[in-house]
């Protein structure tokens, strides 16, 4: 598995456009191949940070998907909503390769 996580804090003149430009931009990103699970998440307190992890069953299926045209341009539409984006690539841990799920 490969964890791409991406975060950014949405603009403030744009909070109120910006949920339904997600909206869109969630779903465009989805019916692109390759994504196996999407999660969002926002801070307890409320602010206008956002953070979101895609997953990929490989490096390759994340390549594809990055590079296809319809990610790039909602990437691109996202600069006008969001501010101080920070992108991440996770591999899997040698150490603890597959979930360990207690009881």
């Amino acid at each position: 598995m490969v964890i791409y996580t991406v975060k950014w804090d949405i603009r403030p003149e744009k909070a109120e456009a910006y949920p339904e430009w997600a909206q869109s931009a969630v779903s465009r990103l989805l019916a692109v191949p390759g994504v196996v699970e999407f999660r969002a998440y926002r801070p307890a307190t409320g602010c206008h940070q956002v953070a979101v992890t895609y997953e990929f069953t490989d490096m390759q299926a994340w390549a594809s998907w990055r590079h296809h045209e319809d990610t790039q341009k909602v990437f691109d539409e996202g600069y006008t909503y969001m501010t101080n984006m920070s992108l991440e690539l996770w591999g899997p841990s040698p150490i603890v390769p597959e979930p360990i799920r207690p009881g």
